[in-house]
């Protein structure tokens, strides 16, 4: 018992040295994170009708 409780112990100490983003980093990086989400969807679906036509016109 004294094992998980100096566990958690540890894990309050730990989260105190924590650096949180603050409101203007988590927009950026939602906004990065989105673009790129977008970009590599955009990428394999005009990869994915490329092999496709691809495809129809060798088989």
């Amino acid at each position: 018992m004294k094992a998980i409780a100096r566990f958690f112990v540890n894990v309050k100490k730990e989260m105190t040295k924590v650096r949180w983003p603050k409101k203007k980093e988590m927009i950026t990086f939602s906004i990065a994170t989105i673009v790129i989400i977008c970009f590599f969807m955009a990428f394999f679906s005009i990869s994915d009708v490329v092999i496709g036509l691809v495809k129809k016109v060798f088989i």
